[in-house]
């Protein structure tokens, strides 16, 4: 096995940092890249080693004085924030740093592994394919998806001058839950929302459906566990995936009402649900139903069995009642 470091972006972020966790298990070196007091700050990474730590904010110049070239490149590092609607900082953090860190990547010759979005797939008028063929005809719904659409087309095009790295892979994040997320706010999945209002008040509150046809809480989303996302990221450096941007989620939709039924099992909490109008400012923009189709991910090689939503939420929920994390207040 090669001594050389991993360098992981965003490595303070939930992902991230779930990857590093693993890093740490396995005894590979790293170098992490996040803001510096992302590293101290939060306390879900209470026993987590990020080996040599470099200041988001100054990272890309620093990356050709390495003294050892990293193994490859895990670039997780991201305004994930669906509700920016600056979109000169999408464009320069989620599309321009991509960019210097693909460009890095292929001047040393090592794999790059990036963190793409569900989101670019917009309300799935096109489905949830990931044929790269259309990839530039997608229709985000918010300028976050877009910047995450636009460095896919950018990367293929890359790939079709003969200007990419040795190996390359892309992931369209489905929405991606465990534990880790505190920090993200009311970003976090609602899987850590759930936990937090079942126990402080004992019930959980979601939105009602404002689309003819989906019932209240029937809303759907394919939940995937951070878990088997680590998991296809080192499917990607290990094997390596030669080239390509695949969907990653678990493919199998869920509701938000299976979700919620999941958290109060795990908690063995008597199932108490409060309906609320989705917020105005994000209803247009609202994703009623997302799936990834894996096929492309199944033909690269990935045959590994995605964990079931109880399975996923019960394992999150176990490991948050025994951290020092403490519960978020009501929101």
């Amino acid at each position: 096995m090669s001594r050389a470091p991993i360098l992981v972006t965003g490595a303070a972020g939930f992902i991230g940092a779930r990857f590093v966790e693993s890093c740490n298990r396995r005894g590979v070196p790293l170098i992490s890249v996040d803001a510096p007091a992302h590293f101290t700050s939060r306390a879900e990474h209470a026993g987590l080693s990020f080996g040599t730590i470099l200041d988001r904010a100054t990272a890309e110049a620093k990356l050709a004085a390495l003294r050892i070239a990293p193994r490859a490149i895990v670039h997780l590092g991201a305004c994930t924030d669906t509700t920016e609607l600056d979109e000169n900082l999408l464009a320069d953090v989620n599309v321009r740093s991509s960019q210097a860190l693909w460009n890095a990547a292929r001047a040393q010759g090592i794999p790059f592994v990036y963190a793409s979005s569900a989101a670019t797939y917009g309300a799935g008028e096109r489905g949830w394919s990931d044929h790269e063929a259309d990839f530039a005809d997608l229709q985000p719904l918010n300028p976050y998806g877009e910047s995450k659409r636009r460095f896919d087309v950018w990367a293929l095009d890359q790939e079709r001058a003969d200007a990419g790295p040795p190996a390359w892979a892309g992931f369209k994040f489905f929405n991606v839950y465990g534990f880790g997320e505190r920090h993200k706010g009311r970003m976090a999945s609602v899987v850590l929302q759930a936990f937090d209002q079942i126990r402080n008040t004992g019930r959980v509150r979601l939105f009602r459906s404002h689309k003819p046809g989906v019932a209240d809480g029937h809303q759907a989303r394919d939940f995937v566990f951070v878990g088997d996302v680590v998991d296809v990221l080192w499917f990607a450096i290990e094997s390596p995936i030669r080239r390509g941007v695949f969907n990653l989620g678990s493919g199998k939709a869920r509701s938000f009402l299976d979700l919620a039924r999941a958290v109060f099992a795990a908690l063995g909490v008597k199932e108490r649900i409060e309906w609320i109008d989705t917020p105005v400012d994000i209803r247009e923009r609202y994703q009623y139903f997302t799936e990834a189709d894996l096929r492309r991910l199944r033909e690269a090689g990935y045959a590994k069995a995605f964990t079931a939503l109880e399975d996923g939420v019960r394992r999150t929920v176990e490991r948050l009642l025994a951290s020092a994390s403490p519960v978020g207040r009501d929101a």
